[in-house]
């Protein structure tokens, strides 16, 4: 009965922790899909370059080796949607890195990479914030996308 009692004071007082991570959840997924969503033309090209913009704020926080490990379990993960995406390992080389993600998406329709890129964008930061945690992931995305906070795009992106 005390806990009960001392949870419903809790809630009545503040907004529970799990509301909150899961607001920033939200605002993550947003924010993916409405850059994603705004970068249709040469939809494959694009994809690259907004990976190549994470990965280099990520590889300064995690290295090579954690963002690689991060970038392959999210790739397993959206095979299982997109089986036609490359499983192959990334390049050591930061102009060569997503080489084989760029040959799955060529050719392919700009709605279908645009979706496959929105999911393995997705399964990356899920396990990315599961990680470090949703507040500092959305950052990450904001700073490598030139994003402000509340999900706007800068103006080069615009």
């Amino acid at each position: 009965m005390y806990f009960e009692k001392r949870l419903v004071a809790n809630l009545l007082n503040k907004t529970p922790s799990f509301i909150v991570m899961e607001s920033q959840a939200l605002l993550r997924q947003q924010i993916i899909k409405n850059f994603i969503a705004q970068h249709t033309e040469n939809a494959a090209d694009a994809a690259i370059t907004h990976w190549e913009q994470l990965a280099a704020q990520i590889i300064s926080i995690v290295g090579n080796d954690g963002f690689n490990s991060l970038y392959a379990r999210s790739l397993f993960i959206t095979q299982s949607i997109f089986a036609w995406l490359a499983a192959g390992s990334l390049s050591p080389q930061t102009d060569h890195r997503f080489a084989e993600l760029k040959i799955s998406f060529k050719g392919r329709p700009a709605e279908q990479v645009s979706e496959a890129n929105t999911l393995l964008l997705l399964n990356f930061t899920d396990i990315l914030a599961s990680l470090i945690g949703e507040e500092f992931t959305t950052t990450i995305l904001c700073l490598a996308w030139n994003i402000d906070e509340s999900g706007k795009i800068g103006k080069e992106f615009k």
